[in-house]
């Protein structure tokens, strides 16, 4: 008789156990397909292996766009989603979940039923609500379900200044858009300055409904695109590496930082992060 289940097969049990051992940590990331490679899937898949750390992917959403805006994209079918997801997360070990662009109401519900069976597991939200370079990217409809069904499953919340304002249009300040999405369930807030008109960069990080730390950078020369999937990948990627938020909330700020610096100009429009600048000799 050959035995099919590890439990009862103390050989394969312990192959399996070995495997584990051997492995690298896993984020799992749910986001669009952007196939000028800027953002989306593809940046958060660099950012995650940059980090050595492995990526395991789920398309949302096809999209249509390049290095100067968003055209149109049609949301992945959600049972596909749902399958996708099952089935990684039954085979491996995932450390970390990074979702960005989310596609439709019925991909939010659909996320929602997984992270609710799988609360142990730290979850990083970029709210994506529009591309940089322009184009909507979700409607009040979907934006409702995500903070109804999404935000009280969320670890890490990391919008930019324009999504906050626009999540909370009754606070009159960050610091109030903060109290409020953390109200809406979110356990830590990160809201990113680039947006604002200041000489640096100012990234606020809440938790415990207070302000926890106010972080400056230098105000870098052009507009980018894809950093916050920079941004929140790398983020997920330090916490499946068991870093605690604090932390991995500003090393990745370091990593991103560095990766707008390497910027290349690809296209006609915006800069992309070289979420790979390391791999380059200081000569290049």
């Amino acid at each position: 008789m050959v035995l099919q289940s590890a439990e009862l097969n103390p050989a394969l049990n312990k192959i399996m156990s070995d495997a584990q051992q051997d492995s690298l940590p896993v984020v799992l990331t749910l986001a669009g397909l952007d196939p000028s490679g800027g953002a989306g899937m593809q940046a958060d898949i660099e950012t995650i292996i940059s980090m050595g750390v492995h990526a395991a992917a789920i398309a949302t959403a096809l999209t249509v766009q390049d290095s100067q805006r968003l055209y149109r994209f049609e949301a992945v079918d959600s049972l596909l989603i749902i399958e996708q997801a099952r089935t990684i997360l039954e085979d491996m070990p995932v450390d970390a979940i990074k979702i960005g662009m989310l596609g439709s109401v019925e991909n939010i519900e659909a996320i929602h039923t997984i992270l609710r069976d799988y609360p142990d597991i730290p979850v990083v939200l970029d709210p994506i609500l529009a591309a940089g370079g322009g184009g909507e990217m979700s409607d009040e409809i979907a934006q409702d379900a995500m903070v109804d069904l999404l935000f009280p499953e969320v670890s890490l919340l990391t919008p930019n200044s324009i999504e906050a304002r626009r999540l909370c249009p009754e606070a009159d300040t960050l610091d109030a858009c903060a109290e409020e999405l953390q109200d809406m369930g979110c356990e830590f807030v990160l809201i990113t300055g680039t947006h604002e008109n200041t000489p640096q960069v100012h990234n606020t990080f809440y938790g415990n409904h207070r302000k926890l730390e106010t972080f400056s950078w230098e105000r870098l020369p052009h507009s980018y695109h894809g950093s916050g999937c920079t941004l929140s990948s790398a983020i997920a990627a330090m916490l499946a590496q068991g870093m605690e938020m604090f932390t991995a909330v500003h090393e990745a700020q370091e990593f991103t930082h560095e990766a707008l610096q390497a910027a290349f100009r690809p296209g006609m429009g915006q800069h992309f992060p070289n979420r790979l600048f390391w791999a380059r000799g200081e000569e290049d």
